[in-house]
C-alpha cells in the first residue's frame, strides 16, 4: 500500500513538473498562452507560481520563479521517496 502511494505522490509530481515546463514553452510562441490548452495550464500552474514570483523578482524580464517552483517539487518528490523507503 505505502509502494503504491509513493508510486501514486511521484506520479502527480512528475506530472505537474511536466505541465509547469509545458506552461513555460508556451510563453515562448506569440498566441500560445491565449489558446485552449494556454488558460487550461495557467489556471493550473500559475497558483503554484504565484507562490514564488512573490518571492523570487524577475531579473532582467526572465522570472526564474519556475524553476524554484520545480526544485521544490524535486525536493518534495525526494522527501515522498524517503518516506516511502521508511515506511515500507
Amino acid at each position: 500500500m505505502i509502494n503504491f502511494l509513493v508510486w501514486a505522490l511521484n506520479s502527480l509530481i512528475n506530472l505537474y513538473v511536466f505541465l509547469i515546463v509545458i506552461w513555460c514553452l508556451l510563453s515562448w510562441f506569440p498566441g500560445a498562452s491565449q489558446s485552449g490548452l494556454g488558460r487550461f495550464l495557467d489556471r493550473i500552474v500559475r497558483p503554484y507560481l504565484e507562490i514564488f514570483e512573490r518571492i523570487i523578482p524577475p531579473l532582467g524580464g526572465i522570472s526564474f520563479a519556475p524553476v524554484v517552483a520545480v526544485f521544490v517539487l524535486w525536493l518534495a518528490q525526494y522527501g515522498v521517496r524517503m518516506l516511502g523507503a521508511l515506511l515500507g
